[in-house]
């Protein structure tokens, strides 16, 4: 699943699109993970892209008639842009023409991503943007409120990174390599974290967030950029799907969690 950074990488390859005037719009699926709304083909015609940006996991595109469009890539969505000669390829199901012969694709080929379109003021009321917590890598996000939280909670670390009503944008790749770089074990629970081990984990969320951003996002099976690059933060992975590779004294042990696989160092990761 694309997780913040493959979405932040995303929205900085859509900048071809940004000022752009919209031609048309061709569904070719109607039925993604939710139904696309009926009106978003004469809202987009005409429309001109003003401003692309994220909330979370979701990719926000302005427009200038003061409507958003909401897209999110569920497990295997990406966007693509390309020019006027595209011929269209299997699981494309959404198409915006711009009046410059330029083309946004949404591709899913497990179609568990959605398309919205609503009042750009409305945005924040929208129940899957209410229920978020703040943003991984908003200035913020502080050790004494993560310890709010989690204070009394029985849930290991790992499950709460990926409670996005906690902390929002983080998925389970970038968990199992940001508890690492704390060096925290994903089996500690919540309320056994102190406030200085929390400092430690939120210095390493920015810090991995922000690396993999750098690199373009993680392609692990089939996430490109939207002109098509691949990631390349899978290059940089200390633990995640590495079972066995050796780290000092210490080897990376797999496990699963709430029926998710998390990668870990027992000896590094000792805290609790």
């Amino acid at each position: 699943m694309p997780e913040l950074p493959e979405v932040e990488t995303t929205i900085r390859g859509l900048s071809v699109i940004l000022k752009q005037k919209i031609s048309n719009v061709k569904i070719h699926t109607s039925k993604l993970r939710f139904k696309i709304p009926n009106n978003i083909t004469n809202i987009l015609r005409n429309s001109k892209i003003s401003n692309l940006r994220r909330i979370a996991k979701f990719i926000i595109i302005d427009l200038d008639k003061d409507y958003s469009v909401v897209i999110h890539l569920g497990m295997s969505g990406r966007l693509k842009t390309v020019s006027s000669n595209y011929k269209r390829a299997k699981h494309d199901h959404f198409v915006i023409c711009f009046l410059s012969k330029k083309l946004l694709i949404y591709h899913d080929p497990r179609k568990f991503g959605f398309i919205d379109i609503v009042k750009t003021r409305d945005l924040q009321k929208q129940k899957y943007i209410m229920s978020l917590g703040l943003d991984a890598l908003s200035p913020d996000l502080t050790a004494q409120m993560i310890f709010e939280k989690i204070s009394k909670s029985e849930v290991p670390i790992k499950q709460i990174l990926l409670n996005q009503k906690i902390i929002a944008g983080i998925g389970n790749i970038y968990a199992s390599e940001i508890l690492f770089d704390s060096k925290i074990s994903p089996l500690t629970l919540g309320k056994n974290l102190e406030i200085s081990l929390i400092m430690k984990l939120i210095k390493s969320i920015r810090k991995i967030l922000k690396k993999a951003i750098k690199y373009g996002g993680s392609t692990i099976r089939d996430y490109r950029s939207a002109d098509g690059t691949l990631g390349n933060f899978q290059s940089n992975f200390r633990v995640y799907n590495k079972e066995g590779k050796k780290i000092g004294n210490d080897k990376v042990k797999k496990i699963v969690q709430y029926g998710r696989s998390t990668f870990y160092c027992p000896k590094i990761q000792n805290n609790w």
